[in-house]
């Protein structure tokens, strides 16, 4: 069963090390974040990334998004920043909005996908940002199997994943609502997810560098 953790403001340097141990060890681990809970694995480890493809069952090689604590970490899993990433990110991070970029050519398929891309942000959780710039990059999928409902409290993640999983952080009640917007920036710009940025909030920062984001979204995952 997992063990649960009071995720404070700002993470104690003991419950860093312990999820720091926890994730090298290929542990799970739940985290709150800006909308809803987190499966947190090593994105390194692909036993790590097999264990939570397990607990997640059947995604239809969905791939994972990534969550960073911080811009610099993205050497570590994308080749290049566009002009418009940086732009977004500038204007979206910490957000609500995952941008799909050119992968590392080393990562796990299980991140990547078929395109060779990977979609990551920096959530808007100060706590988790800072647990981050120490653990490092981990999964920010949602804490639920697929089909079911994403969980808002770390009661919910205990009650349906706490046999499966590590540890969870409790850092109280998320906000929920709608997920990340997913934009894709490579190879092509799409929306991928509709999410909680518009596509008008979009719009206004692709126009300043003359980039047209269609309004005509292909069919959302």
């Amino acid at each position: 069963m997992a063990t649960v953790l009071h995720l404070n403001s700002p993470p104690s340097p003991q419950l860093i090390h312990q999820v720091v141990q926890c994730l090298q060890e290929g542990g799970v681990v739940a985290v709150p974040t800006d909308s809803f809970y987190g499966l947190a694995v090593n994105p390194f480890d692909q036993v790590a990334l097999e264990r939570l493809m397990h607990i997640k069952g059947e995604r239809s090689h969905k791939p994972f998004p990534v969550l960073i604590g911080d811009p610099s970490q993205l050497d570590q899993l994308v080749t290049h920043i566009p002009q418009i990433a940086s732009a977004l990110m500038q204007q979206f991070w910490p957000g609500l909005l995952t941008l799909v970029l050119k992968a590392q050519e080393h990562l796990s398929p299980a991140l990547t996908g078929e395109n060779g891309t990977i979609g990551v942000r920096q959530p808007n959780d100060a706590r988790l940002c800072e647990l981050l710039k120490q653990a490092g990059p981990v999964t920010g999928t949602s804490a639920n199997r697929t089909g079911q409902s994403p969980a808002q409290s770390a009661e919910e993640v205990m009650k349906h994943l706490g046999a499966e999983i590590n540890l969870i952080l409790d850092g109280g009640l998320t906000p929920g609502g709608q997920p990340s917007t997913v934009l894709q920036v490579e190879p092509k710009l799409r929306i991928i997810r509709q999410g909680a940025i518009s596509l008008d909030r979009l719009q206004q920062i692709l126009s300043a560098d003359s980039v047209q984001l269609s309004e005509e979204q292909p069919k959302q995952t």
